[in-house]
């Protein structure tokens, strides 16, 4: 027998979907923010949507230089943080 859930289950689970799906947008602006005031771009950012009711950011491939450069780049932030504490 299978289970079918009501309309207040169907709402619920919608809007927990709908709210992934919006932290998943936010996410991919936060990011593409932050990587433009480093001067860099990732082509493939994107939302892919709720998975398993959490927000899901695409980042996609990059080549070996901007893997490097962003790696410098966030640990420059990361020692920034350390200082400020």
């Amino acid at each position: 027998m299978v289970y079918e859930l009501t309309h207040a289950e169907r709402m619920q689970y919608k809007r927990r979907q709908d709210t992934a799906y919006q932290d998943g947008q936010d996410a991919v602006t936060k990011l593409q923010a932050a990587l433009a005031l480093a001067g860099m771009t990732l082509p493939s950012l994107c939302n892919d949507g709720p998975v398993a009711s959490h927000g899901f950011v695409r980042l996609g491939g990059c080549n070996a230089d901007f893997a490097n450069r962003l790696a410098e780049v966030i640990a420059a932030g990361a020692d920034a943080l350390q200082y400020q504490r």
